[in-house]
């Protein structure tokens, strides 16, 4: 479980987790779907119906924030590659 956790967090934070954006047209309206894989659900500990909020940074980069961020079950210490 540790290991599988370990190796999404690497995933995400230093190769990247590639999504397709959908798209779902109605007769009056059109809605885009940004999905996330399970894989990165987990990692993160997202929970049913959490409330989020998306903040736009440029047109390359889109936040995701957390109004509730849950405890780290480990302590993971970042470092930045030179």
């Amino acid at each position: 479980m540790l290991l599988r956790l370990c190796l999404v967090i690497y995933l995400v934070i230093f190769k990247g987790y590639p999504t397709k954006v959908q798209l779902i047209q109605r007769k009056r309206s059109e809605q885009f779907y940004i999905n996330f894989p399970a894989a990165i659900a987990q990692a993160m500990d997202f929970s049913k119906a959490e409330d989020v909020e998306w903040t736009i940074c440029d047109k390359k980069h889109l936040i995701l924030s957390r109004k509730v961020v849950p405890r780290d079950p480990v302590d993971v210490k970042k470092t930045l590659r030179s």
